[in-house]
């Protein structure tokens, strides 16, 4: 079995906003929660759609999607249709997209199994 992905919370964040910004964790609070409850709120309140471009960051969309018509429930391998809805998407900006397309092996990062990087054989030559 694989090991945990690390999961970051809202407070997390917060404790990285006050050391960025060299103040107590209690007045970052503030700010963390009002800035994701307003991207929330702004991606809820997409009227179908909505693009919200943070520069530097990367930009946040809703989008609609197609409705299924033959969509298959796995467990009973029944069809079912899917209406048309919204869905999210994040696309990073360049900065960060930049530092994540760095391979893995670059990185001293374990490569995972099965990967088509992955050389089993040792060097090739």
């Amino acid at each position: 079995m694989s090991e945990r992905t690390e999961t970051m919370t809202k407070k997390d964040v917060a404790r990285k906003v006050a050391a960025i910004m060299d103040m107590p964790i209690y007045k970052s609070k503030p700010w963390v929660n009002a800035v994701l409850t307003a991207l929330g709120d702004l991606m809820i309140e997409a009227d179908p759609e909505r693009r919200i471009e943070l520069r530097d960051f990367g930009v946040f969309e809703v989008k609609k999607t197609k409705a299924k018509p033959k969509a298959r429930n796995p467990q009973t391998n029944e069809t079912v249709f899917i209406p048309s809805r919204r869905k999210t998407h994040f696309r990073p900006g360049k900065r960060i997209k930049e530092v994540l397309q760095t391979p893995l092996e670059d990185l001293g990062y374990e490569i995972p199994e099965g990967s088509a990087d992955k050389n089993d054989d040792g060097p090739a030559g």
